[in-house]
């Protein structure tokens, strides 16, 4: 979560429990598509917490995202993906992310967590930085931090098809998470 990792506290973090904003959340995924482009979506539904310590390394985050919120700006595509073929959303209509460690990374610090999708749990490390911390205009203390993370969707049983021995859909996944939380003590 910014500055240099150590054992200090965030300098303009205050302790406490932040629940993020879903209008102000951003989760948003890139893959390539055949061999000519990326593809690029966002899921709109989210609800994440995210506690921060006087200790950062003690800080934890959860979130959970409505997988039937995936948007790529192609409704037919976003059908596809909803259906048992990627997502299935029918049977697995949320992801889930756990923290179970935080540790400094250069000047930055890295978020160990379990990510679940798809009825499959792995790990899976989100690169973070809390990118500021201050009064929002209704006087309540808010915060933004982004993250990063890269997985194998073949990892999470989502396998998707070939076409004629060729993959239609990468199997690697470029996350990108900014997300915006209000202090509740």
């Amino acid at each position: 979560m910014s500055s240099a990792p150590s054992s200090a506290a965030i300098p303009g973090c205050p302790a406490g429990t932040w629940k993020a904003d879903p209008a102000r959340c951003e989760i948003s995924f890139s893959v390539r598509f055949l061999t000519v482009g990326t593809v690029h979506g966002r899921f709109t539904g989210c609800d994440a917490t995210i506690v921060t310590r006087e200790e950062p390394l003690g800080s934890a985050l959860t979130a959970t995202i409505d997988v039937a919120s995936v948007d790529t700006g192609n409704a037919k595509r976003d059908t596809h993906l909803r259906s048992a073929d990627y997502l299935d959303v029918e049977s697995h209509p949320t992801m889930s992310y756990r923290s179970t460690g935080i540790r400094g990374s250069g000047g930055g610090w890295i978020v160990d967590g379990e990510l679940t999708l798809h009825g499959v749990t792995r790990q899976v490390p989100l690169a973070v930085e809390a990118n500021g911390f201050g009064p929002g205009p209704s006087g309540a203390q808010q915060a933004t931090f982004s993250a990063t993370a890269r997985i194998d969707r073949r990892d999470f049983a989502v396998t998707a098809r070939t076409d004629g021995g060729g993959v239609l859909v990468g199997y690697k996944v470029s996350i990108s998470l900014v997300i915006q939380a209000v202090l509740h003590k």
